[in-house]
């Protein structure tokens, strides 16, 4: 069952992920871990690490969620989680505090975060 990576945008994500509007603290919203890919077109490690998120996506199907958001396109949330380099992806487990990491993590990496802090 391939799921794939969703596009996410601000509204979405205050909707299915975080409402930082109205919540001070972090309150996951959605029922499944997710990871999200902060990225921009322009980015060369950025396009290194879609086909990688591709990938685990359909590896973890049913099990996590996977999305990309365009810091360029989705500035407020880009503001919001101090996004000031790219890549970086935001590992959201269903309970405790989400995981922000700058930079292209070799892909046996990205498993070891999931399956460490997601999946756990």
């Amino acid at each position: 069952m391939a799921e794939g990576v969703s596009y996410i945008s601000t509204e979405q994500f205050k909707k299915e992920v975080f409402d930082y509007v109205h919540e001070k603290d972090w309150k996951y919203l959605g029922k499944k871990p997710c990871v999200i890919d902060f990225y921009t077109t322009w980015c060369g490690p950025c396009k290194r690490l879609a086909p990688i998120m591709e990938e685990l996506s359909n590896q973890y199907a049913g099990k996590v969620n996977f999305y990309k958001a365009d810091t360029e396109q989705e500035r407020e949330l880009a503001y919001i989680f101090q996004i000031n380099s790219i890549p970086q992806v935001l590992y959201v487990p269903v309970e405790g505090q989400p995981i922000l990491l700058k930079g292209l993590y070799p892909k046996e990496e990205i498993i070891k975060i999931i399956d460490e802090h997601l999946l756990k």
